[in-house]
């Protein structure tokens, strides 16, 4: 007689219930603006920008999640299952950067990103004047934010600067533009002009310099003997006069 052969189940029963919703809640995808994967959105400062998610692929509610960087949105009641939209209005500069997330509540691996990508022309105006003395170092400082980012050029006297080995120094970052120049003469008096320029467009500021008369410096020694000296002139004098002082008392 053949023997019946029997197969033996686990009793990890709750377990594998377990895999099972969680595979079924990784099955699901989200959308933002019709796009299933991380994406970059171009825009300008002012006009409102809207972002929409949708679940995909799902027989059931399913809440809905947003993140503005690592900070929840709020969100109303009827604006959370299964499709959600939020507005970011207006749009402004220091929004350029900022990453929007939606995220399924109950499985908040399954996520879509959005990265803002705002859009604005280098903001740079205006004139200073500044007097110092020569042999003295002096920086210029342009503060100018753009994206995309901006190149710069300085220029004196409405000519392209020539800069002057270790006298002249250029340094950037992506918001600030500096020109430092180190014991100034009185040659390097004149209007300098920092041009900062990218492909939305170009702003501008004008430096007035001007280079005065280098300040005589007396010896600290000198002054102190100098005054030591008054103080006793001015004691001798009234010892030599004391004596016609008491007589006219």
């Amino acid at each position: 007689m053949a023997q019946r052969s029997s197969l033996t189940v686990p009793y990890e029963v709750p377990g594998l219930a377990l895999c099972f919703l969680a595979c079924v809640a990784t099955g699901l995808e989200l959308s933002v603006n019709n796009h299933a994967a991380d994406f970059s959105l171009s825009t300008w400062p002012g006009p409102p920008v809207s972002l929409s998610c949708l679940v995909q692929n799902s027989s059931q509610a399913e809440e809905l999640l947003w993140y503005r960087g690592d900070g929840k949105v709020d969100l109303k009641d009827g604006n959370k299952v299964n499709i959600s939209n939020i507005c970011v209005s207006p749009v402004t500069e220091s929004d350029n950067g900022v990453t929007f997330t939606c995220k399924l509540a109950r499985d908040k691996s399954v996520q879509v990103s959005v990265v803002l990508d705002v859009q604005f022309p280098p903001r740079l105006m205006g004139e200073e004047s500044l007097q110092i003395e020569e042999d003295k170092d002096v920086t210029l400082t342009c503060n100018a934010k753009s994206n995309p980012q901006a190149q710069t050029a300085w220029y004196k006297d409405n000519t392209t600067l020539t800069l002057q080995q270790n006298r002249y120094q250029l340094y950037q970052t992506s918001e600030v533009f500096q020109l430092a120049i180190k014991k100034v003469q009185k040659s390097d008096n004149g209007t300098y002009t920092c041009v900062v320029k990218s492909s939305l467009g170009e702003g501008r500021k004008d430096f007035h310099l001007r280079v005065e008369d280098k300040k005589p410096i007396f010896p600290k020694e000198a002054v102190i003997a100098a005054a030591v000296v008054v103080i006793l002139t001015v004691l001798f004098g009234i010892v030599a006069q004391k004596d016609k002082i008491f007589k006219v008392w």
